[in-house]
């Protein structure tokens, strides 16, 4: 289980892992876990959101958005700004407590969200640098548990929610390199998660890091170990995106 600090730590060492990686591949090269990206683009989107959560939780602004209404560099100019706004989001969790509030868009309200979800956030798209570079590494095994257990978490805020519709068919998802199993069961208007072992119309079967990665839709079903109906599992990426 990963604790506050471990999320601060996991920030800092993903945010230099990210920096490397683009540096590598270089700003124009396309990002193919985001086909319509470049690094350019991948560095952007990451780097304001490191900027806006800066901004929520160290300043606590009457307005949450205006963190967004910044310019961003171009050209190789963009990494020296990416790596700018790693330390000061990290410097900014760690000087509050988790409780600390912070706006967001959930009912969650903390500082703790945001560390959770920046920590999270930032391993995707470590990897989505890391395959840009050619070299991409997987999510370490605690962290990538995590992710999904907050994945999950986040279903009442998922945009679109009430389009994703189904008669009940369920989805097991389980790690083959630890503890860790989901029931996501599709209802109308609605899906329900357990963490219980339970026999789904689909299983898939791959390691923490493969499935977190396929929930985001980084990782194809042909990559896990899928028994049951597999047209489950495109329905699932063709309803639940993001």
């Amino acid at each position: 289980m990963m604790e506050y600090p471990d999320y601060i730590e996991a920030l800092r060492r993903d945010g230099r892992a990210l920096s490397d990686a683009a540096r590598r591949a270089g700003v124009d090269a396309p990002v193919p876990s985001c086909p319509e990206w470049t690094v350019a683009d991948l560095l952007q989107h990451v780097g304001l959101l490191h900027r806006w959560v800066t901004d929520l939780v160290a300043n606590q602004p009457d307005d949450p958005m205006r963190a967004w209404a910044q310019e961003v560099p171009s050209g190789a100019a963009r990494f020296d700004w990416f790596d700018a706004g790693v330390e000061p989001l990290a410097n900014a969790l760690a000087a509050a407590s988790p409780a600390q509030h912070a706006w967001s868009w959930t009912a969650d309200q903390t500082a703790g969200f945001w560390a959770r979800r920046q920590a999270n956030e930032l391993a995707v798209h470590r990897y989505d640098g890391q395959l840009a570079a050619g070299t991409p590494a997987p999510i370490e095994r605690t962290h990538a548990v995590d992710g999904i257990d907050e994945f999950f978490d986040l279903i009442p805020a998922w945009r679109g929610i009430i389009e994703v519709h189904g008669n009940g068919e369920t989805l097991h998802f389980h790690c083959t390199d630890g503890d860790g199993e989901w029931l996501a069961r599709l209802g109308d208007g609605a899906v329900v998660v357990t963490r219980e072992h339970a026999k789904g119309d689909v299983a898939a079967r791959g390691s923490a890091s493969n499935l977190l990665l396929f929930l985001y839709g980084r990782v194809a079903p042909e990559d896990l170990e899928v028994f049951g109906d597999a047209s489950l599992l495109v329905r699932w990426r063709e309803l639940v995106s993001w």
